[in-house]
């Protein structure tokens, strides 16, 4: 599964490593974008074979990356400093999203359990949340820690439609946003009448909250929300993109306050990672031969972009930072 016992299947696949600079797979397309565009670095496809990935999270003290492969059951981990993959668990229970508190433990939403869960350091797993007032959530997908310790995560439908990415099941709560006290362990409903909650992402400041709403109608949009002042709450909702054919799925912000968004499905020419400006101002992308789910920052000085795309992990080192948190 590793790069090297891939390279006889890359025909196939569609994928080709850039043979100079600067790579003709990212596209400027406003000179904002110019700052962030590192000539001389290239796409570069970690690993493939898996079926669906997604939940891309780095763990700077080891310098390794999970990311689940939501089909297949597992979350891999891929070590940086020797490119060595593994299975970091299996089963995963279906787990989608992933993130890290601020005490650097591993936060899972899982499609099979209908819950968040926490991975203690020794290894064991405790149940965040997986019911609200008496009620079972759907299927946690993506999930984010703000600087207060609290946890943010979106609970569409979408494990709950068949068996591939979660167990069919009937609904039994709207899908929401959900906001998880870290003092009290209680949680509260950020977010209601979103169709299809998604990925979701606070601005540097945290004064925004972005969440995708992948089923809007007539197109996928990318909302924003104002942060109350203690960060317990948000308002004033808004589209900030109408992703017009456009599918964003998971996003970052950088510490310029740029979304990072995962893309694709439909049109090949859509696929990878869009980058729109604090302005909603589409100014770069990153095409893929497979249509991007989600996305993170790590590396050594957080300027390295990995992509979960489908069957194959990507990873592209950029001139700026993801922003902290998240």
């Amino acid at each position: 599964m590793n790069e090297a016992s891939s390279h006889t299947q890359d025909a196939r696949q569609g994928w080709r490593p850039a043979t100079h600079y600067p790579d003709p797979a990212i596209h400027a397309l406003d000179p904002r974008f110019e700052k962030y565009w590192l000539k001389l670095s290239a796409v570069e496809r970690l690993t493939t074979g898996l079926r669906w990935a997604e939940g891309p999270v780095w763990f700077g003290d080891g310098r390794y990356l999970l990311c689940s492969d939501i089909p297949n059951q597992r979350i891999i981990k891929w070590e940086e400093e020797t490119g060595a993959v593994s299975v970091f668990r299996k089963p995963s229970n279906f787990a989608n999203g992933n993130t890290r508190d601020r005490q650097g433990r591993l936060i899972t939403c899982e499609h099979g359990g209908r819950r968040v869960t926490r991975t203690e350091y020794d290894g064991e797993i405790t149940v965040l949340m997986d019911q609200f007032n008496g009620k079972r959530l759907n299927s946690p997908n993506d999930v984010v820690v703000k600087s207060d310790g609290s946890i943010w995560f979106t609970d569409p439908t979408f494990g709950l439609l068949g068996n591939y990415e979660g167990y069919k099941a009937e609904s039994e709560i709207e899908p929401n946003v959900y906001r998880l006290d870290p003092a009290s362990g209680k949680a509260a409903v950020v977010a209601e009448g979103v169709l299809g909650p998604n990925g979701l992402c606070f601005s540097p400041d945290e004064t925004i909250l972005y969440v995708v709403e992948s089923r809007g109608v007539p197109n996928r949009k990318i909302l924003a929300y104002d942060v109350s002042a203690d960060g317990t709450s948000i308002s004033n909702k808004r589209v900030h993109i109408d992703a017009g054919p456009g599918t964003p799925d998971g996003m970052r912000c950088d510490v310029d306050g740029n979304l990072w968004c995962g893309w694709g499905m439909g049109d090949p020419e859509l696929d990878g990672v869009v980058v729109f400006a604090p302005d909603g101002v589409m100014i770069g992308r990153i095409a893929l031969p497979e249509r991007c789910a989600n996305l993170c920052f790590g590396g050594v000085k957080r300027n390295r972009l990995f992509m979960a795309a489908s069957q194959s992990i990507y990873a592209l080192y950029v001139n700026t930072q993801g922003a902290v948190g998240g």
